[in-house]
């Protein structure tokens, strides 16, 4: 077998293959499907300081070659999650990472300083294609500024480590991406859902509940490819690949273009197997490649 460990920042993960926060639940919804510990890493639903509700109905609808959704980070909040959750997830032999996501800098960073103090949960993604309030809706990971004010605010109060998700909707994500590694950043994930739409022509109106929502899937991979590449380019710190990887040869396609760990979210609507298929046909590949461990490709192209 070849050697399938990396390293995000500080965190070591037994294998490159992790679940995109959103489509996995809290894992334990998964766990009559695989073993939880087959996996890189875990990272649970989108987690906020205050509970949300999240948006009315209809939130998803398919698409060809993917699918919408404007849940709205619907949660119990981080108080719910410390108190319920956590407790039954500590133990699970894998990395627990926590979603954060927030409506000012200043609730991101309660958000993560409430998560830092839980032992067994020992990094979070920070998903800054949240709406900022004070700024008329306009998401934080769309500029510099924004993002940098997230993850300022954060890096100052969590000590763990720190993955930023990167919003897809931007001109030059690579300059986000380098405004987050200057402010202490450990790794960026990307990419987050793009923005769509979708109209039933017999009714006259938009399929979803607000109109827009974010496209996943097989769609979206060759745009989530080109950016993971640039951006790998771009910073000195690990890259985190994700958006429309359904196999094992997605997956290598991201490794390639430099990322060092995956994550897969839509796919797992489909095969609540297919995480564990991929580490295994990334194995594979990697043997009959003559290949010792998934680093000798990262960023080969």
């Amino acid at each position: 077998m070849a050697d399938l460990s990396v390293k995000i920042g500080r965190l070591s993960l037994k294998n490159p293959v992790m679940t995109a926060s959103g489509t996995f639940g809290y894992g334990l919804e998964f766990a009559d499907f695989i073993p939880l510990d087959g996996l890189g890493g875990i990272i649970v639903k989108g987690t906020t300081l205050n509970p949300r509700e999240g948006n009315d109905y209809p939130r998803m609808a398919e698409t060809p070659q993917g699918m919408l959704n404007c849940v709205g980070l619907q949660n119990k909040g981080v108080n719910y999650f410390c108190e319920h959750i956590y407790p039954q997830i500590k133990d699970i032999d894998t990395n627990m990472i926590v979603n954060v996501s927030g409506s000012s800098p200043e609730d991101y960073a309660e958000c993560a300083a409430r998560i830092d103090a839980l032992e067994k949960i020992p990094a979070i993604e920070l998903n800054i294609s949240c709406p900022n309030v004070k700024d008329g809706g306009m998401a934080f990971g769309v500029t510099c500024a924004g993002a940098e004010s997230v993850v300022k605010a954060v890096r100052e109060r969590y000590h763990k480590t720190l993955i930023v998700k990167l919003s897809p909707n931007v001109t030059n994500i690579a300059e986000i991406a380098r405004a987050c590694e200057a402010q202490g950043a450990d790794s960026v994930s990307l990419i987050n859902t793009l923005m769509g739409m979708a109209i039933d022509i017999e009714k006259r109106r938009t399929v979803l509940s607000i109109n827009t929502g974010g496209l996943s899937g097989p769609a979206v991979k060759p745009v989530a490819l080109r950016m993971v590449w640039q951006v790998a380019k771009a910073v000195k710190i690990p890259v985190v690949g994700l958006g429309g990887i359904m196999n094992a040869k997605d997956a290598i396609e991201f490794f390639m273009a430099g990322a060092t760990a995956i994550e897969i979210g839509t796919a797992n609507f489909i095969d609540p197997a297919v995480t564990i298929k991929v580490r295994d046909g990334i194995n594979d590949w990697l043997d009959q490649h003559g290949c010792h461990s998934v680093s000798e490709i990262v960023g080969c192209i």
